[in-house]
């Protein structure tokens, strides 16, 4: 359920602008970025079809237990092998409101190392 705009957060309102502007297709999909306290999950949406085409979180078993940002960068490196193996070389990114520093910016680095471009 959405908040009404006048009760938003500030990460909220920061979405909703990145989100007007940020959309993913099948050939070019959005990579969307989620940040709880202690996790973090990263995901391939074609916003066209309203399909989640690849997802990779620090629940993985694949991402091993260190630093929240090391494990954000794992995260990064994770979903962009997931990306080339299902045909997928360019997403946009959508920081979900989140400011780019930190384990956003490590998830991003990580996804580039890993051969995504955005």
């Amino acid at each position: 359920m959405k908040a009404k705009p006048h009760m938003m957060t500030a990460r909220e309102k920061r979405h909703n602008r990145v989100r007007a502007r940020v959309a993913g297709t099948g050939e070019r999909p959005r990579l969307n970025v989620f940040r709880s306290l202690n996790h973090i999950y990263a995901q391939g949406i074609d916003d066209v079809q309203g399909h989640t085409l690849v997802a990779a979180s620090t629940l993985d078993k694949d991402v091993a237990d260190a630093a929240k940002t090391e494990q954000a960068k794992a995260v990064g490196k994770l979903v962009a092998e997931r990306a080339k193996g299902a045909g997928i070389n360019k997403v946009v990114f959508d920081r979900g409101g989140y400011l780019y520093h930190g384990r956003i910016k490590s998830l991003a680095e990580g996804a580039r190392e890993g051969g995504l471009e955005f």
